[in-house]
């Protein structure tokens, strides 16, 4: 089985440290980093990851934006989604199920936990 290449978008550099740990601590997948919505679609278009993991808070451009156009990109738009957010209100929750993302991972998370979170959204 060909190993899994996840693409971690935050702005934080110790967010994307922990992911990056606790994935390959636990899994052989591979782990790129982009640290803002410009890097993802420029990273996702040239890399094809298997699923991004994607900070909804970010400056410039945030993760709602970063989502719609991957999603205008035919080249990305079958990429899996996965929105890493430290808040979640019901009206978020039913924006983004009307995104159709691919699940949402809530801050703060146990790293050693990420690849069977990751593994049970994209039923893989």
């Amino acid at each position: 089985m060909p190993i899994k290449r996840i693409l971690v978008v935050d702005d934080e550099e110790s967010i994307q440290t922990v992911v990056r740990f606790g994935i390959q601590m636990v899994v052989d997948w591979e782990v790129l980093v982009a640290s803002s919505g410009m890097q993802c679609i420029k990273i996702a278009g040239d890399e094809k990851p298997d699923a991004i993991l994607l900070d909804v808070m970010m400056p410039d451009m945030d993760g709602l934006s970063t989502f719609k156009a991957l999603q205008a990109d035919p080249q990305t738009a079958q990429i899996p989604v996965i929105f890493l957010t430290a808040k979640v209100q019901t009206s978020e929750r039913r924006q983004f199920n009307d995104l159709l993302v691919s699940g949402v991972i809530m801050k703060p998370f146990n790293s050693l936990d990420l690849p069977d979170l990751i593994t049970q959204i994209l039923d893989w």
